[in-house]
């Protein structure tokens, strides 16, 4: 294994806009003899309308990248930036309203609000910045996601995977520059989760968007137009036209890895 940083912002040979960027991002986690490096010079480019899975051994980092490029955390030394916005030069304010109206967040846990039916949850962000949703936006997005039947129901109401239909509704209807998921079907059985996966594919052909998924899964990430690899908190590695069973091979060869976050 390379003990250089792999450089996955590395320039192509045909260019397409970068959605979210990190250059030389370092976090770290306690200090002296119990201080533990989460990332360690991590660049990395997601590209707009693609499709990004970020794997690598249990604690290697994954979350940590994705919570550092989505702003939900701040790293030691390095940048951030969503499009051409530098994280770091935005005040509390400023990065609140960027989370609000540029990136879209889908978790493991749904985050609904029990008291409010589905079409109140997927339009909850744009309700809390006083924004109507457009109309032939908000229909394509619910049409898409299967709920069209199932707008007035309470999330009770929903089984999971539904519940989780409406919660990458709500990542989409603001039109994002850029959709954050963590472990998106981890609570889900395998056949919704592949339901909820290709939801997530069809986002990205269909609609333009860019979707950067934190997962453990081979099979998920089988379902990305590329992933990139992280071990011991460096990128090491990222491939094209991903299979399950390229990845898990690839896998296999990082190794357990070193619990960081």
């Amino acid at each position: 294994m390379t003990t250089a940083p792999f450089d996955a912002s590395a320039p192509r040979p045909t260019t397409t806009p970068t959605a979210a960027s990190t250059t030389g991002l370092t976090k770290s986690y306690g200090s002296g003899d119990t201080r533990v490096v989460a990332l360690d010079r991590v660049s990395i480019g997601f590209r707009e309308g693609e499709f990004t899975a970020i794997m690598g051994p249990s604690g290697c980092g994954k979350s940590t990248l994705m919570h550092c490029a989505a702003g939900l955390d701040t790293a030691d030394s390095g940048s951030v930036r969503i499009g051409t916005t530098e994280l770091g030069a935005l005040d509390d304010r400023q990065l609140t309203a960027l989370r609000r109206d540029r990136i879209g967040f889908i978790f493991q846990a749904f985050n609904l609000l029990p008291t409010l039916t589905a079409l109140e949850n997927i339009t909850l962000p744009l309700a809390i910045a006083g924004r109507r949703p457009d109309p032939a936006w908000l229909e394509r997005v619910v049409t898409m996601a299967g709920l069209s039947g199932r707008l007035g129901h309470r999330p009770g109401q929903l089984s999971g995977g539904q519940q989780q239909r409406v919660a990458v509704a709500r990542a989409l209807v603001s039109r994002p520059a850029i959709v954050f998921g963590d472990e998106p079907t981890g609570n889900l059985d395998s056949h919704t989760g592949a339901e909820i996966l290709g939801f997530l594919r069809d986002s990205v052909r269909e609609l333009g968007q860019t979707v950067v998924m934190v997962t453990h899964d081979p099979v998920a990430a089988g379902y990305a137009d590329r992933v990139v690899f992280l071990s011991d908190g460096r990128l090491v590695d990222e491939m094209a036209r991903p299979t399950p069973e390229r990845v898990l091979d690839r896998m296999k060869a990082l190794g357990p890895g070193t619990p960081v976050g």
